[in-house]
């Protein structure tokens, strides 16, 4: 029946956290999707997509940005819409970054953070971070096809230590299957 799996077509990936205590520095996360090429899917990344950018055919952008977790539901969501990657894309690696001025975090200093990844109303996976409480950065998603096929979801949340400029640059290497 894989022929008739059309696999994932329009992804949304949501961040939420609540504002830092009173006197306390903002608390700013930021969703980062990287592209990888099929004929190199773990090394550079042919292009990546955060607060300041989107991807050049307009297919990974960021719906909404916060600075600051206030508001209601989730602060930061962006959209993937595989379906119209061009077919030289055979993997997407999504992470999420605690900007660190003024004042360094980890995810562990993160009030009530939430992470929701879905398909319309279908959702794929959920979490609170509580796997990653020392790191910087996190990658949380990862979405791959072989050839022309299918996009496949691999869930999995793995964290990161260090500056996030280093995180964008090396966040698909995290994780080989």
């Amino acid at each position: 029946m894989d022929g008739l799996n059309k696999g994932l077509r329009k992804v949304e990936i949501a961040v939420r956290w609540d504002p830092s205590p009173a006197g306390q520095p903002s608390t700013d996360l930021d969703l980062v999707a990287a592209t990888y090429l099929a004929d190199e899917p773990h090394g550079d990344p042919a292009y990546v997509v955060h607060f300041d950018s989107r991807s050049p055919d307009g297919t990974i952008y960021l719906n909404r940005d916060s600075k600051d977790g206030q508001g209601f539901g989730y602060d930061e969501v962006m959209t993937l819409e595989l379906d119209r990657l061009d077919g030289r894309y055979a993997r997407v690696v999504v992470g999420v970054v605690i900007q660190q001025r003024p004042a360094e975090r980890t995810f562990v200093s993160v009030v009530n953070p939430g992470l929701r990844i879905r398909e319309g109303y279908t959702v794929l996976t959920e979490d609170d971070f509580g796997g990653v409480l020392g790191a910087t950065a996190a990658t949380v998603a990862e979405f791959v096809r072989e050839g022309s096929g299918p996009w496949n979801f691999r869930p999995g949340l793995r964290g990161f230590e260090g500056d996030p400029v280093d995180f964008a640059r090396t966040m698909g290497a995290a994780h080989r299957p």
